[in-house]
Protein backbone atom coordinates (compact mmCIF):
# COMPACT_ATOMS: atom_id res chain seq x y z
CA UNK A 1 0.00 0.00 0.00
CA UNK A 2 1.35 3.42 -0.91
CA UNK A 3 1.65 5.87 2.01
CA UNK A 4 -0.92 8.63 2.00
CA UNK A 5 0.08 12.21 1.40
CA UNK A 6 -0.37 13.20 5.04
CA UNK A 7 1.71 10.24 6.21
CA UNK A 8 4.40 11.33 3.81
CA UNK A 9 4.06 14.86 5.13
CA UNK A 10 4.45 13.65 8.68
CA UNK A 11 7.45 11.43 7.89
CA UNK A 12 9.20 13.97 5.72
CA UNK A 13 8.48 16.70 8.25
CA UNK A 14 10.20 14.65 10.92
CA UNK A 15 13.09 13.19 8.94
CA UNK A 16 13.83 15.90 6.39
CA UNK A 17 12.06 19.13 7.31
CA UNK A 18 12.68 19.12 11.04
CA UNK A 19 15.84 20.60 12.52
CA UNK A 20 16.40 18.88 15.87
CA UNK A 21 18.88 19.99 18.53
CA UNK A 22 19.07 18.85 22.13
CA UNK A 23 21.62 18.09 24.83
CA UNK A 24 20.65 14.44 24.45
CA UNK A 25 19.69 13.85 20.83
CA UNK A 26 16.28 12.29 20.28
CA UNK A 27 15.76 10.58 16.96
CA UNK A 28 12.30 10.73 15.32
CA UNK A 29 11.91 6.95 15.25
CA UNK A 30 13.06 6.25 18.81
CA UNK A 31 10.69 4.16 20.96
CA UNK A 32 7.96 6.32 22.44
CA UNK A 33 7.59 6.87 26.18
CA UNK A 34 4.92 8.20 28.51
CA UNK A 35 6.79 11.39 29.42
CA UNK A 36 9.88 13.48 28.82
CA UNK A 37 9.85 13.50 25.03
CA UNK A 38 9.46 16.39 22.63
CA UNK A 39 6.87 17.90 20.30
CA UNK A 40 7.37 17.88 16.53
CA UNK A 41 5.65 20.51 14.39
CA UNK A 42 4.09 18.86 11.34
CA UNK A 43 3.33 20.52 8.01
CA UNK A 44 0.21 18.89 6.54
CA UNK A 45 0.06 20.76 3.22
CA UNK A 46 -1.53 23.75 1.49
CA UNK A 47 -4.65 24.64 -0.45
CA UNK A 48 -5.73 27.62 -2.54
CA UNK A 49 -8.49 29.98 -1.46
CA UNK A 50 -11.13 31.54 -3.69
CA UNK A 51 -9.53 34.99 -3.38
CA UNK A 52 -6.18 33.75 -4.73
CA UNK A 53 -4.45 33.49 -1.35
CA UNK A 54 -3.20 30.20 0.07
CA UNK A 55 -3.69 28.45 3.39
CA UNK A 56 -1.03 26.36 5.12
CA UNK A 57 -2.40 23.55 7.27
CA UNK A 58 -0.29 22.66 10.31
CA UNK A 59 -0.39 20.01 13.02
CA UNK A 60 1.95 18.45 15.56
CA UNK A 61 3.16 15.16 17.02
CA UNK A 62 3.63 15.03 20.79
CA UNK A 63 5.68 11.86 21.19
CA UNK A 64 4.53 11.33 24.77
CA UNK A 65 1.70 8.90 25.37
CA UNK A 66 0.53 10.55 28.62
CA UNK A 67 2.22 13.92 29.05
CA UNK A 68 0.40 16.99 27.74
CA UNK A 69 2.83 19.86 27.26
CA UNK A 70 2.30 23.62 27.51
CA UNK A 71 4.72 25.92 25.67
CA UNK A 72 3.81 29.65 25.64
CA UNK A 73 4.29 31.69 22.50
CA UNK A 74 7.82 33.09 22.52
CA UNK A 75 11.36 31.83 22.00
CA UNK A 76 10.29 28.21 22.58
CA UNK A 77 7.15 28.35 20.44
CA UNK A 78 7.51 30.70 17.51
CA UNK A 79 6.60 31.07 13.84
CA UNK A 80 8.93 33.07 11.61
CA UNK A 81 8.82 35.31 9.73
CA UNK A 82 5.76 37.31 10.74
CA UNK A 83 5.50 35.90 14.26
CA UNK A 84 6.29 34.78 16.78
CA UNK A 85 2.51 34.42 17.16
CA UNK A 86 0.65 33.26 14.05
CA UNK A 87 -2.08 31.38 15.87
CA UNK A 88 -0.22 28.20 16.79
CA UNK A 89 -1.24 26.12 19.82
CA UNK A 90 0.40 26.51 23.21
CA UNK A 91 -1.10 23.30 24.62
CA UNK A 92 -0.10 19.97 23.08
CA UNK A 93 -2.12 16.88 23.87
CA UNK A 94 -0.30 13.53 23.76
CA UNK A 95 0.27 11.98 20.34
CA UNK A 96 -0.89 13.33 16.97
CA UNK A 97 -2.79 16.57 16.47
CA UNK A 98 -3.99 16.67 12.87
CA UNK A 99 -4.31 20.08 11.19
CA UNK A 100 -4.87 22.02 14.40
CA UNK A 101 -4.32 25.49 12.93
CA UNK A 102 -3.84 27.32 9.66
CA UNK A 103 -1.75 30.19 8.35
CA UNK A 104 -2.99 32.26 5.41
CA UNK A 105 -0.35 33.58 3.02
CA UNK A 106 -0.73 36.05 0.12
CA UNK A 107 -1.20 35.13 -3.52
CA UNK A 108 2.38 36.18 -4.31
CA UNK A 109 3.92 33.96 -1.58
CA UNK A 110 5.79 32.07 -4.29
CA UNK A 111 8.82 30.09 -3.07
CA UNK A 112 8.98 31.71 0.36
CA UNK A 113 8.89 29.63 3.53
CA UNK A 114 7.53 30.00 7.05
CA UNK A 115 9.12 28.01 9.88
CA UNK A 116 7.45 26.84 13.09
CA UNK A 117 9.78 25.96 15.97
CA UNK A 118 8.85 24.26 19.24
CA UNK A 119 11.23 23.57 22.13
CA UNK A 120 9.72 21.10 24.60
CA UNK A 121 11.46 18.93 27.18
CA UNK A 122 14.82 20.18 25.92
CA UNK A 123 14.17 19.11 22.32
CA UNK A 124 14.16 21.86 19.69
CA UNK A 125 12.27 20.93 16.50
CA UNK A 126 11.33 23.02 13.46
CA UNK A 127 9.41 22.45 10.26
CA UNK A 128 9.35 24.63 7.11
CA UNK A 129 6.04 25.40 5.40
CA UNK A 130 5.85 26.21 1.70
CA UNK A 131 3.82 25.92 -1.52
CA UNK A 132 5.62 22.95 -3.04
CA UNK A 133 3.14 21.31 -5.47
CA UNK A 134 3.78 17.92 -3.87
CA UNK A 135 2.14 19.17 -0.69
CA UNK A 136 -1.15 20.28 -2.26
CA UNK A 137 -4.22 18.96 -0.40
CA UNK A 138 -8.01 19.05 -0.88
CA UNK A 139 -9.53 19.26 2.60
CA UNK A 140 -13.10 20.12 1.58
CA UNK A 141 -13.97 17.25 -0.76
CA UNK A 142 -12.34 14.03 -1.86
CA UNK A 143 -12.22 13.89 -5.65
CA UNK A 144 -12.89 10.13 -5.84
CA UNK A 145 -15.52 9.49 -3.17
CA UNK A 146 -16.98 13.03 -3.03
CA UNK A 147 -16.85 12.73 0.73
CA UNK A 148 -16.94 16.02 2.62
CA UNK A 149 -16.11 16.96 6.21
CA UNK A 150 -18.82 16.88 8.89
CA UNK A 151 -20.54 20.16 9.69
CA UNK A 152 -20.51 21.80 13.12
CA UNK A 153 -22.92 24.49 14.34
CA UNK A 154 -23.06 26.21 17.70
CA UNK A 155 -26.82 26.76 17.59
CA UNK A 156 -29.72 25.11 15.74
CA UNK A 157 -29.87 26.45 12.21
CA UNK A 158 -26.70 28.47 12.81
CA UNK A 159 -23.79 28.93 10.48
CA UNK A 160 -22.15 25.61 9.60
CA UNK A 161 -18.38 25.18 9.81
CA UNK A 162 -16.55 22.43 7.94
CA UNK A 163 -12.95 21.60 7.14
CA UNK A 164 -9.74 23.07 8.59
CA UNK A 165 -9.83 25.75 11.30
CA UNK A 166 -10.13 29.34 10.18
CA UNK A 167 -9.88 31.81 13.04
CA UNK A 168 -12.17 32.07 16.07
CA UNK A 169 -15.70 30.92 15.23
CA UNK A 170 -17.47 31.37 18.58
CA UNK A 171 -16.91 33.32 21.80
CA UNK A 172 -18.18 32.64 25.31
CA UNK A 173 -17.54 33.89 28.84
CA UNK A 174 -17.21 31.83 31.99
CA UNK A 175 -16.33 32.04 35.68
CA UNK A 176 -13.26 30.27 37.04
CA UNK A 177 -14.18 27.05 38.82
CA UNK A 178 -17.74 26.94 37.46
CA UNK A 179 -18.83 24.60 34.63
CA UNK A 180 -19.53 26.23 31.27
CA UNK A 181 -22.00 24.57 28.92
CA UNK A 182 -20.52 23.81 25.51
CA UNK A 183 -23.32 23.06 23.07
CA UNK A 184 -22.88 22.16 19.42
CA UNK A 185 -24.74 20.40 16.64
CA UNK A 186 -22.87 18.00 14.36
CA UNK A 187 -24.11 16.53 11.09
CA UNK A 188 -22.53 14.56 8.26
CA UNK A 189 -23.44 13.82 4.67
CA UNK A 190 -22.43 10.38 3.49
CA UNK A 191 -20.26 10.19 0.35
CA UNK A 192 -21.25 8.58 -2.93
CA UNK A 193 -18.55 5.89 -2.61
CA UNK A 194 -18.04 3.36 0.16
CA UNK A 195 -15.06 4.58 2.16
CA UNK A 196 -14.72 1.23 3.90
CA UNK A 197 -14.59 -0.82 0.71
CA UNK A 198 -10.82 -1.18 0.85
CA UNK A 199 -10.79 -2.03 4.56
CA UNK A 200 -11.27 -5.35 6.25
CA UNK A 201 -14.52 -5.96 8.08
CA UNK A 202 -17.98 -4.52 7.48
CA UNK A 203 -18.45 -0.86 6.68
CA UNK A 204 -19.57 1.30 9.58
CA UNK A 205 -20.98 4.72 10.12
CA UNK A 206 -19.25 7.13 12.45
CA UNK A 207 -19.65 10.70 13.57
CA UNK A 208 -18.01 11.94 16.74
CA UNK A 209 -16.71 15.17 18.22
CA UNK A 210 -13.76 15.77 20.55
CA UNK A 211 -13.03 18.85 22.65
CA UNK A 212 -9.52 19.85 23.72
CA UNK A 213 -7.57 22.83 25.03
CA UNK A 214 -5.70 24.77 22.34
CA UNK A 215 -4.42 27.77 24.31
CA UNK A 216 -4.83 29.07 27.82
CA UNK A 217 -3.16 30.14 31.07
CA UNK A 218 -4.53 27.24 33.11
CA UNK A 219 -6.12 23.82 33.04
CA UNK A 220 -9.49 22.85 31.60
CA UNK A 221 -11.53 19.85 32.70
CA UNK A 222 -14.32 18.62 30.40
CA UNK A 223 -17.19 16.62 31.87
CA UNK A 224 -16.56 14.49 28.80
CA UNK A 225 -14.24 15.41 25.95
CA UNK A 226 -16.24 13.16 23.58
CA UNK A 227 -19.92 13.91 24.18
CA UNK A 228 -22.47 11.57 22.59
CA UNK A 229 -24.28 12.95 19.56
CA UNK A 230 -28.04 12.77 19.70
CA UNK A 231 -29.90 11.41 16.72
CA UNK A 232 -32.07 13.92 14.93
CA UNK A 233 -30.61 17.36 15.52
CA UNK A 234 -27.04 16.16 16.18
CA UNK A 235 -26.80 17.89 19.56
CA UNK A 236 -23.67 17.10 21.57
CA UNK A 237 -23.35 18.83 24.93
CA UNK A 238 -20.55 18.87 27.45
CA UNK A 239 -19.17 21.27 30.06
CA UNK A 240 -15.75 22.80 30.60
CA UNK A 241 -14.39 24.01 33.95
CA UNK A 242 -11.42 26.40 33.98
CA UNK A 243 -9.14 26.51 37.01
CA UNK A 244 -8.10 30.16 36.68
CA UNK A 245 -9.11 33.39 34.93
CA UNK A 246 -7.75 34.40 31.55
CA UNK A 247 -8.35 33.96 27.85
CA UNK A 248 -8.58 30.42 26.53
CA UNK A 249 -9.03 28.90 23.09
CA UNK A 250 -10.74 25.52 22.82
CA UNK A 251 -10.73 23.29 19.77
CA UNK A 252 -13.49 20.91 18.74
CA UNK A 253 -12.83 18.28 16.08
CA UNK A 254 -15.51 16.32 14.23
CA UNK A 255 -14.66 13.05 12.48
CA UNK A 256 -16.57 10.66 10.26
CA UNK A 257 -15.80 6.97 9.67
CA UNK A 258 -12.41 7.76 8.15
CA UNK A 259 -11.09 8.64 11.60
CA UNK A 260 -8.65 11.24 12.91
CA UNK A 261 -6.94 13.20 10.17
CA UNK A 262 -9.31 11.72 7.61
CA UNK A 263 -7.47 8.44 7.77
CA UNK A 264 -4.39 10.24 6.46
CA UNK A 265 -5.98 12.12 3.55
CA UNK A 266 -6.37 15.55 5.24
CA UNK A 267 -10.05 15.52 4.35
CA UNK A 268 -13.31 14.30 5.90
CA UNK A 269 -12.73 16.05 9.26
CA UNK A 270 -13.59 19.44 10.75
CA UNK A 271 -11.73 21.54 13.33
CA UNK A 272 -13.17 24.70 14.88
CA UNK A 273 -11.71 27.13 17.45
CA UNK A 274 -13.73 28.82 20.22
CA UNK A 275 -12.51 31.63 22.49
CA UNK A 276 -13.57 31.59 26.15
CA UNK A 277 -12.91 34.57 28.41
CA UNK A 278 -12.77 33.33 31.98
CA UNK A 279 -13.38 35.81 34.78
CA UNK A 280 -12.57 35.43 38.50
CA UNK A 281 -15.12 33.56 40.54
CA UNK A 282 -17.65 35.72 42.33
CA UNK A 283 -16.61 36.22 45.95
CA UNK A 284 -19.40 36.13 48.51
CA UNK A 285 -19.19 37.27 52.13
CA UNK A 286 -21.47 35.99 54.84
CA UNK A 287 -23.31 38.18 57.31
CA UNK A 288 -22.36 37.89 60.96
Amino acid sequence: MQPTKSVLSWTLGLLAGAVITAAAQQLPLEPIRERGQGVYPVYEGWYKNADGTFTLLVGYFNRNTREAIDVPVGPNNRVEPGGPDLGQPTHFEPRRGWGVFTIKVPADFGTKKIVWTVNANGLNASVPMHLDPNWFIEPFEDAASKNRPPMVRFEPGGRPFAGPPDGIRAELTALAGEPLLLALFATDVKPTANLSASRSGPSRERLDVTWSLFRGPGKVVFSTSKPPIEKGDGRANTTATFDRPGEYVLRVEANDETGEGGGGFQCYWTSVHMRVTVRPAVQTTGNN
